[in-house]
């Protein structure tokens, strides 16, 4: 199995400063707990997996686990900082997610984050990233109010696919109502709704008829609402003008341009997923080692009303033409098959 979503925690040597927002980082209690701080405030318990990466593939050898990218939370991207400071913050936090991973390059592939907020550091940090060792980049789903379709944004998506490196794409910093302030309701609503916002804004604003064909890009937690609504949105495209004036095709005409991960959680929400996009564009995504991930990465998908080509295609075929592993295809296959998965 290759799992495309899950996180990591580095032990950065300061939190980030300078802009208005509470630094996030870590305490580690003791070998086996810790808590993500938000500046003085306890934001979520967190296990030893999260910063060991000994006990990160440990974990994997008991689940079955070939390979897993691992990228950062997405409240360290600091795309609120100048370019000049966004950028030295995301060498820092790169260099140190590389250290991380270092003692097991076969197992956890890392992604890397870059300063979004300017496309030409954007870019530059990319590229030194990837000739470090990150074997894609993780961004968020906007940059304040500019959405992924700004010229800036798909100009750094462009890069990307000109250079062959995988882009996941991680809903984050949702817009604040009270409403969504209890029972964790920024991440049961806010995510997937900004995740879908994302996805049809790329569709709706004709980004993906101007970007490269070449983008491998992975929308986390199953493009959040997108598969449930896309009829909606169709039916819109369809019937006012207003909605289809940007784009040449309906929402549903672009599944073939992005993929999506399985972190659904539900049976009847993956077979769903699938029928909407197909089994060659869902990737396994568990949102490891986090409480809101899947506990036994994969049980998900070997447990759903799917046949087994459809399953081999989620587990491991397309998650490994995503990361353009294609060369180490047959060995990863035949390590599955030899533990089972």
């Amino acid at each position: 199995m290759i799992d495309v979503h899950s996180h990591v925690m580095p032990r950065l040597p300061r939190p980030r400063r300078g802009s208005g927002r509470p630094a996030l980082w870590l305490r580690v209690d003791d070998a086996e707990r810790g808590m993500m701080m938000r500046g003085d405030e306890e934001y979520r318990p967190v296990q030893a997996a999260l910063w060991d990466p000994d006990r990160r593939v440990a974990e994997l050898d008991v689940l079955g686990v070939d390979r897993q990218v691992v990228c950062v939370p997405p409240l360290l991207f600091a795309y609120d900082l100048d370019p000049a400071a966004g950028a030295a913050w995301a060498a820092e936090v790169n260099d140190r997610v590389l250290e991380l991973t270092r003692g097991h390059p076969d197992r956890l592939l890392p992604f890397c984050q870059v300063p979004l907020q300017d496309t030409d550091a954007a870019c530059a940090e990319v590229d030194r990233a990837v000739a470090a060792g990150h074997r894609g980049v993780q961004i968020g789903t906007h940059v304040g109010d500019r959405p992924l379709s700004d010229p800036a944004i798909c100009a750094f998506l462009d890069h990307c696919a000109a250079t062959g490196v995988p882009v996941l794409v991680h809903p984050w910093d949702m817009t604040p109502d009270p409403r969504l302030e209890h029972h964790m309701l920024q991440w049961l609503v806010g995510m997937p709704a900004e995740t879908h916002l994302a996805v049809l804004d790329l569709a709706l604003e004709g980004a993906f008829d101007r970007l490269d064909p070449r983008l491998r890009l992975c929308f986390a937690h199953g493009g959040g609402a997108f598969a449930f609504l896309v009829g909606r949105a169709d039916n819109a495209w369809h019937r006012r003008d207003i909605v289809r004036r940007s784009s040449s095709l309906p929402p549903s005409a672009y599944v073939d341009r992005f993929y999506v991960d399985s972190a659904v959680f539900d049976t009847r929400s993956l077979r769903l997923l699938v029928e909407v996009m197909g089994s060659d564009r869902v990737l396994l995504g568990s949102d490891h080692p986090f409480p809101l991930g899947e506990e036994r990465i994969g049980e998900l998908v070997r447990s759903a009303p799917l046949d087994g080509v459809q399953k081999r295609e989620i587990l491991h075929e397309a998650p490994r033409r995503w990361l353009g592993l294609d060369d180490a295809g047959a060995a990863l296959a035949a390590s599955a098959a030899g533990r089972g998965a």
